[in-house]
């Protein structure tokens, strides 16, 4: 493990300087951090709500099925990247089901009474925590609301900006998004096809609007991506 991994900390709401090492030293004697397997299940439906975890390798798919066994994808999270949450909310059952995705995922657990004893010491890591918690209800409905009313083009479009305003970052003019999703990722995403996905993507390419290739999207005009 590289010695970063032995703070918990939430790259995607800007916690790692918050945690301070001291805060954790103690913890760290008794931390274990779990490896899975491409593919392996983290946690399933219904079972206890025990503890929040966060990728510190890999990443991990979040997601529920329907009562005819379907699978709906929520969220693929990568490293720095917190799940679980709701335990902090008093979820006692688990209601979706996390899955790792690469073949060498680590998954660094907390158990709700440690993560609440930093909390109470520390309210601006309370303060992100809901903040985070709020920004992921608000992406649920803003997918519910794609899903339910606009078209396949449109919601892989949405996609795209969406993921520019949560992980782009600015190149000039052009907004660089770092991601190892592949087509079927986002098809999942989106309640879409990949060859769906994959047309679409190359006509905003050939468009000259985006750029990507395995490890990022790069969008040259935000403004004019539609």
């Amino acid at each position: 493990m590289a010695n970063t991994q032995a703070l918990w900390y939430f790259e995607s709401v800007n916690l790692y300087n918050i945690l301070c090492p001291h805060k954790t030293k103690d913890m760290d004697k008794k931390h274990e951090f779990r490896a899975f397997k491409r593919d392996q299940i983290i946690y399933r439906p219904e079972e206890p709500s025990q503890y929040i975890y966060m990728v510190a390798e890999g990443r991990v798919k979040i997601g529920h099925y329907l009562d005819d066994g379907k699978e709906v994808v929520k969220a693929i999270l990568t490293k720095g990247e917190i799940f679980g949450e709701l335990a902090l909310a008093g979820e006692e059952k688990r209601t979706d089901f996390a899955q790792a995705m690469d073949g060498e995922t680590t998954i660094c657990p907390m158990s709700i009474d440690d993560l609440k004893a930093l909390m109470w010491e520390d309210k601006e890591l309370s303060f992100r925590l809901l903040k985070l918690v709020g920004l992921r209800l608000m992406r649920m409905e803003r997918k519910l609301e794609l899903l339910v009313f606009k078209d396949a083009r449109t919601r892989i479009v949405e996609f795209l900006r969406d993921a520019a305003s949560w992980k782009g970052k600015k190149v000039g003019f052009e907004t660089m998004i770092p991601t190892k999703l592949t087509h079927k990722d986002i098809a999942a995403l989106t309640g879409t096809s990949r060859q769906t996905v994959t047309t679409i993507l190359n006509e905003l390419k050939e468009k000259n609007l985006i750029y990507f290739d395995r490890k990022k999207i790069l969008i040259r005009d935000l403004e004019k991506l539609a």
